[in-house]
This record gives C-alpha cells, structure tokens and sequence, in this order.
C-alpha cells in the first residue's frame, strides 16, 4: 500500500499483497491525512476487503472516497488480416457499490466492478471486466462482456444459480448453486471463477 498526496488531495494505491488487516493498520495512524479527498487506485489484483477496509477509514477519518482507478494493461497481438478480429482490451474503470444488490437490480458496467455486500437472488449485474463481490454472490453474474475471456467472477462464496465469463456459460442443477463447497454462513469462503479452454472453472480461495 502506499499513500502520496497530490493537487487534488490524496492517492491510496493498494497492491497484490495487501490484505484489509495491513491496510486497516497502516491507516489507522495516518488518520489525519485522510479527512480529504482520497483516490483510490488498485494495483492487479487487489484484494476486495483491503479496497473494503480502504473505504472504511477513509470515511471514519472524515474523508471522501473519491474516483477508483484500475489500471490494466493489455497489449494486443495484432491479428493477421483473415482472422475473426480480437476484442477491445479491458476497460480500466471499476466502479464500487458499497451495498448490498437486490432483488430486482439490473445494470451494465463498461468496466470491472466491485460489490461491497451480497448480490442477491434476482439481481443481476454485467461487466465488461472483472465482478468482485465481497459478499456472497446469489444472483446472475457475467464478467467479460463482449467476449473478454481472461475476466474472473470472485465472491465469498459463488452460490448463484448461473454466471457467464466471456460468451461461456455455467449453470448449476436446478435446485442447487454453483458453489464447489458446502459453505457455513458465518464462516464463508471465497472463491474464484475462471475461463479455461472455453469453460468456467469455479475454485475455492485458501
């Protein structure tokens, strides 16, 4: 993590390797520094609590979250004349809800976004990069819209009937969720939904 002000207030960067507990104790005594207009940038992939635990000293400090940057760097191959052509690369916008999505809800992001709550059942949320949930992830997901096949879906846990990376489909039995685990409410883990060769591999994050 690392913290440097700028013109127009604050810039919180958070890395790979921060977790909300470092960044929780890291800020808690730069208090002072963020009763300001604070940027938050993530850096790959960022850990949704560390971005969680960001937002919540910011505002107790007094501060105000101001726009979320993901840079993400994508270097095309240029595709020979005769080839189908290759989509745009990834947006680097993440828009962050920081509540829970209900029922109902139904909305397309051009980029990656990140849910600080659940997505519940019959709420269903697209985005052209990667969803994040912090939460559990109930509803209908897709990731990767517009053929973006190296998106993820992550939630703690994927206990939704359906979701989409890229133009793949997973759907789960009628009556079940996709979720690999039998996951206790108080203790859920997280997990992780990839494309491999054209289909979706949901993993448990340990």
């Amino acid at each position: 993590m690392k913290l440097r002000g700028t013109l127009g207030g604050l810039n919180l960067l958070i890395e790979p390797g921060d977790t909300g507990s470092s960044v929780q104790d890291a800020l808690s005594v730069r208090t002072e520094l963020l009763a300001s207009a604070v940027t938050l940038e993530l850096q790959g992939d960022a850990d949704p609590e560390a971005v969680e635990a960001a937002l919540h000293a910011i505002r107790a400090a007094g501060g105000t979250p101001g726009r979320v940057r993901a840079p993400r760097v994508s270097v095309p191959t240029p595709a020979p004349a005769d080839s189908a052509p290759r989509p745009a690369p990834l947006p680097a916008r993440t828009e962050i809800l920081t509540h829970t999505l209900r029922a109902g809800y139904h909305r397309e992001f051009p980029g990656s976004v990140i849910v600080l709550g659940d997505v519940n059942p019959g709420a269903e949320i697209l985005a052209g990069g990667d969803v994040i949930v912090v939460g559990a992830l109930r509803g209908v997901a897709h990731a990767g819209l517009g053929g973006h096949a190296d998106a993820i879906v992550w939630a703690r846990p994927i206990a939704s009937t359906q979701i989409r990376i890229g133009d793949a489909v997973a759907r789960a039995p009628e009556g079940s969720s996709l979720s690999n685990m039998r996951h206790r409410e108080d203790q859920p883990l997280a997990e992780i939904a990839r494309l491999q060769d054209g289909v979706i591999h949901i993993d448990v994050q340990k």
